[in-house]
């Protein structure tokens, strides 16, 4: 657990309970559907004429059979014509936009897990460069005091090592505690215990070297989740809208009555009822009110769609910088670091360079070093961010 980030997402998926929520959240809507577009639960009535037995002389009374006439009705309603399709085709719309926030949710999570774990993995190969730094720091401090005592330095340049030592060993306590805040964050993540263990991460994927950005765009016109839930939007309120335009025409209700007297023979009523639409000022005013959501969720998609784009842009303009700083760093900086600490060391071996210039050689190795790996993370976070916005599962 932590080597990679193949191995968080899969524990995520099955324990975080942000994703789980936002899962059943799906699953409850999807059961929606098969309850939508059903007929309404009938009524059951049961009326009692003349229960002061008033026609016979009897006593009050609230059992049927014992008063004037008692009727059993059955009533049905039922919905207008195609109500209960539109009906059906609504939650399906809503049961859509619930798998793509769902989706969204996974996109979010995958994206916040990739970005701790490049911090995680950059926190980890900073303290690597720190104690690397530490040991040529010590190496330089044994030379200078084996040349103090031959009185070829001068004290000042032992104690200018153990300074630069000392100065060391505070920076290699500062990345141990950034590891493991970064350790605990990720996690946090994760829905476990802060202080759980985490291998060290290992070396991630080479970075391509060149991405195709209208090729991005469109992916993510497509595949990102944020675009596609508020497509789906697009879909409830069209179903929407179309349910209360259908509110126009009247439901219905058929009802089965059975009439038994006290005295006399029992018989049937059949009754149908009509839903007068009457109040057509509020339909007017409901049917405006789905207008107006209909045009926000279209205004709502296009403005997602625009800032992907937007945030798309950024994310590969950084990641092309990313990767011209570190054909830099990589090509010329870091070895012009290492030809200049070479000829330093050699100049210093010779009597020819002074303490100091060593020190400041080693310096600029050890920055080089630490500006190629900063380099790295940036380019690295820029890819994840463009892989959340292209819609990239993982």
């Amino acid at each position: 657990m932590g080597a990679s980030v193949a191995g968080l997402l899969d524990y995520a998926r099955s324990r975080n309970p942000d994703f789980a929520a936002s899962t059943l959240e799906a699953g409850a809507a999807q059961a929606r559907v098969d309850a939508a577009g059903a007929l309404p639960d009938p009524r059951f009535q049961v009326e009692l004429m003349d229960f002061t037995n008033t026609m016979n002389g009897r006593s009050t009374s609230l059992l049927p059979g014992q008063v004037g006439e008692t009727r059993y009705r059955v009533i049905q309603p039922l919905p207008g014509w195609g109500k209960r399709d539109l009906a059906r085709q609504a939650a399906e719309a809503r049961a859509g936009q619930a798998d793509a926030q769902r989706e969204t949710a996974w996109s979010e999570l995958s994206a916040e897990i990739g970005a701790a774990w490049l911090r995680y993995y950059g926190a980890d190969r900073e303290l690597g460069l720190q104690r690397d730094a530490l040991l040529v720091l010590q190496g330089l401090e044994e030379t200078a005091l084996s040349r103090y005592r031959l009185g070829q330095l001068p004290q000042q340049a032992v104690l200018r090592a153990q300074r630069e030592i000392t100065a060391q060993r505070i920076a290699l306590l500062a990345a141990e505690q950034r590891r493991k805040g970064l350790a605990t964050a990720l996690n946090g993540l994760l829905a476990r215990v802060p202080d759980a263990a985490l291998a060290e991460p290992a070396d991630p994927p080479t970075l391509p070297e060149r991405l195709d950005f209208a090729e991005l765009v469109e992916r993510a016109r497509q595949r990102n989740p944020g675009v596609l839930t508020e497509t789906l939007g697009v879909d409830v309120a069209r179903a929407q809208r179309e349910q209360t335009y259908r509110e126009r025409y009247p439901d219905f209700s058929v009802g089965f009555t059975h009439n038994r007297p006290d005295e006399g023979k029992a018989s049937w009523d059949l009754m149908f009822e009509v839903m007068i639409p009457l109040q057509q000022g509020s339909r007017r005013a409901q049917e405006r009110e789905a207008e107006y959501m209909l045009s926000a969720a279209d205004a709502r998609r296009a403005a997602v769609a625009n800032r992907v784009a937007a945030e798309l842009g950024a994310a590969w303009a950084a990641y092309a910088s990313g990767l011209e700083s570190l054909r830099l760093l990589r090509g010329t900086l870091l070895p012009q670091a290492e030809a200049t600490r070479d000829a330093t060391r050699a100049a210093f071996a010779g009597g020819r360079a002074d303490f100091d210039g060593v020190l400041e050689a080693e310096r600029q190795w050890i920055e080089a070093r630490t500006a190629l790996l900063g380099a790295e993370v940036d380019a690295r976070m820029a890819l994840n961010d463009m892989e959340k916005l292209a819609g990239e599962t993982k």
